[in-house]
C-alpha cells in the first residue's frame, strides 16, 4: 500500500506563484462589437418639387406628342427643362400623398367623379381583353399576337373615354389619348416595360393640366387608379404573355414595372412592423398585399417565376430587403426614378412631348409622319440590319434595339400548364 503524497510546503507554493504571471491585466476586455457606420450615399435624395397650378386651357393650342430627345443634347436640354421638373413634382407628389396609408384607407368621400370615370375607363378595358383571347401559343414563350387586337380596340374606344372624362375638343383627345394608347405595351415587339407605365403616369398628369383631376384626388389615384391599372396590366401580361421590354428587367427589380416600388415605399415609411425584409414572409405579403403596393409587387413576382426565391430570380429586391427601413428605400427609390429614367436617354429617346407636357423648343423635331417611330408605339423599330434610328449614351446594352426577350410569365405559365397546380421548381440547395 503506497503511501500518501505529502502536500507541498509554503515556500515552494509561494514560489511557484511568483514564476506564474498574473494574466488579469493582460487579456483585453470582452467589448460588444462596434457596428461599421453605413457608407454615406454621395447622391442627395432628390427634393419634390412644387407641383405649378393647371394652365389655363380655355384658348388652348393642342399638339399630338411626338419624340423631342433625338440626341444627347437633346436629353440635356430636357433635364435642365421645366417639364422633367414638372414629372418629378407629379410622380414624388403622388408618392407623398400615401405615406403611411394602405390602400384600404380610400373611402368612397375620396373618390371623385374624374376617378370614378378613369376607373370605369379601366374596367372597359379590362373587358375588352376578353373580346381579344389570345392564339394558340404552342408552347411558345414569346408575345402572343392576338395583343395588337387588343391594341386596336383600345384605340377605337380612346375617344369615347376621353369625352366621358368631359374631354370634347377633338384636338385635346389626339394629344391626352396617345398617352393613354401607349401606356399598354409595344405593338410591334408585343412588349411591356417601365416606359409604358411612365405614360399612364403622364396620362394622368395630362387630366391634372386640364384641371380633372385635383389634389385632393392624388391618394385615390395613386391607391384606386394606379393599382387597377397594375391589375390591368397584370391580366394583360398573363393573357398575351408580354415579354419585358429589354433583356435586364428594369434595373434587376422588376421585368415590367417601377412605379409601385416607389409608392409602395412611401405607403410603407413608418410601418410598426412589416420591415424591409417582410418580403420574405410568405404569411405577411399574403395578408398586407392588397393593402401595400410594394408587397402585391413582390407577390405578383414570386408568382411568375419558375423558381422559388427572390434571391435567385429578382438579385436586387433581395439586397434592398437588407435596408434598415423604409425611408432608406424610399430615397433610393426616387434617387433610382432620377438616374435610371429621367436620366437615361435610351429611356427618355422615346418620350412623347405634346402642348401639356411641353418639350424645349430648341429640342430636335421628329421627321416620323406620326412622331412614333414605331407605329404609334413610341419604340423604335431596328433595320433589317439591326440598327435603329436612335443614339445611346453608352450605357446599359441597347435593350431598346429589338433584343427580344421571352417572357417569364410564358415561362411559367406554359410550365403550369404540362402539370396539375404549382409546380415551380425549387433551387435543390435553397
Amino acid at each position: 500500500m503506497s503511501s500518501p503524497q505529502p502536500s507541498p510546503s509554503p515556500a515552494l507554493l509561494h514560489n511557484t506563484a511568483s514564476v506564474i504571471p498574473d494574466l488579469k491585466d493582460r487579456i483585453p476586455k470582452l467589448e460588444p462589437r462596434r457596428r461599421r457606420p453605413e457608407a454615406a450615399n454621395p447622391t442627395p435624395v432628390p427634393e419634390t418639387p412644387a407641383l405649378p397650378s393647371p394652365p389655363d386651357t380655355s384658348s388652348w393650342t393642342f399638339v399630338v406628342p411626338r419624340r423631342r430627345i433625338l440626341s444627347k443634347e437633346d436629353h440635356e436640354t430636357f433635364l435642365a427643362s421645366p417639364t422633367q421638373s414638372l414629372i418629378k413634382a407629379w410622380i414624388f407628389g403622388l408618392a407623398e400623398s400615401v405615406a403611411d396609408v394602405p390602400c384600404s384607407a380610400v373611402e368612397s368621400k375620396d373618390v371623385g367623379d374624374t376617378v370614378k370615370a378613369i376607373l370605369n375607363i379601366l374596367g372597359e378595358a379590362e373587358e375588352l381583353v376578353a373580346k381579344c383571347p389570345p392564339d394558340e401559343q404552342g408552347g411558345s414563350r414569346f408575345g402572343n399576337k392576338a395583343f395588337r387586337g387588343f391594341l386596336d380596340l383600345v384605340s377605337k374606344n380612346c375617344p369615347r373615354w376621353h369625352n366621358t372624362l368631359g374631354i370634347d375638343k377633338e384636338e385635346a383627345v389626339a394629344e391626352v389619348s396617345t398617352y393613354l394608347d401607349q401606356s399598354f405595351g409595344n405593338r410591334v415587339r408585343i412588349d411591356y416595360g417601365s416606359g409604358h407605365e411612365l405614360n399612364f403616369m403622364m396620362w394622368l398628369l395630362c387630366l391634372y393640366q386640364l384641371g380633372l383631376l385635383q389634389k385632393n384626388d392624388f391618394k385615390a389615384v395613386t391607391l384606386t387608379v394606379f393599382s387597377k391599372y397594375l391589375s390591368l396590366m397584370r391580366t394583360i401580361q398573363m393573357t398575351y404573355y408580354l415579354e419585358p421590354a429589354g433583356s435586364h428587367g428594369v434595373w434587376g427589380l422588376d421585368d415590367y414595372q417601377f412605379l409601385p416600388f416607389l409608392f409602395g415605399a412611401s405607403q410603407l415609411l413608418h410601418h410598426p412592423y412589416i420591415t424591409p425584409r417582410s418580403i420574405h414572409q410568405q404569411l405577411t405579403i399574403e395578408e398586407f398585399g392588397k393593402d401595400y403596393l410594394y408587397l402585391s409587387q413582390v407577390a405578383f413576382v414570386n408568382d411568375t417565376k419558375t423558381v422559388r426565391g427572390l434571391r435567385w430570380h429578382s438579385p436586387m429586391l433581395d439586397d434592398i430587403s437588407s435596408a434598415k427601413s423604409w425611408s432608406k428605400i424610399d430615397g433610393g427609390m426616387r434617387r433610382m426614378f432620377v438616374a435610371e429614367v429621367l436620366g437615361k436617354l435610351p429611356v427618355m429617346q422615346h418620350f412623347l412631348f405634346g402642348s401639356l407636357i411641353p418639350a424645349v423648343q430648341v429640342m430636335s423635331e421628329d421627321d416620323t409622319a406620326d412622331g412614333h417611330a414605331d407605329g404609334d408605339d413610341g419604340q423604335v423599330t431596328p433595320d433589317a440590319a439591326g440598327h435603329s434610328d436612335h443614339a445611346h449614351d453608352g450605357t446599359g446594352w441597347g435593350d431598346c434595339c429589338g433584343i427580344r426577350v421571352p417572357s417569364s410569365i410564358a415561362a411559367a405559365q406554359e410550365m403550369k400548364k404540362g402539370a396539375k397546380g404549382d409546380n415551380l421548381r425549387r433551387i435543390p440547395f435553397d
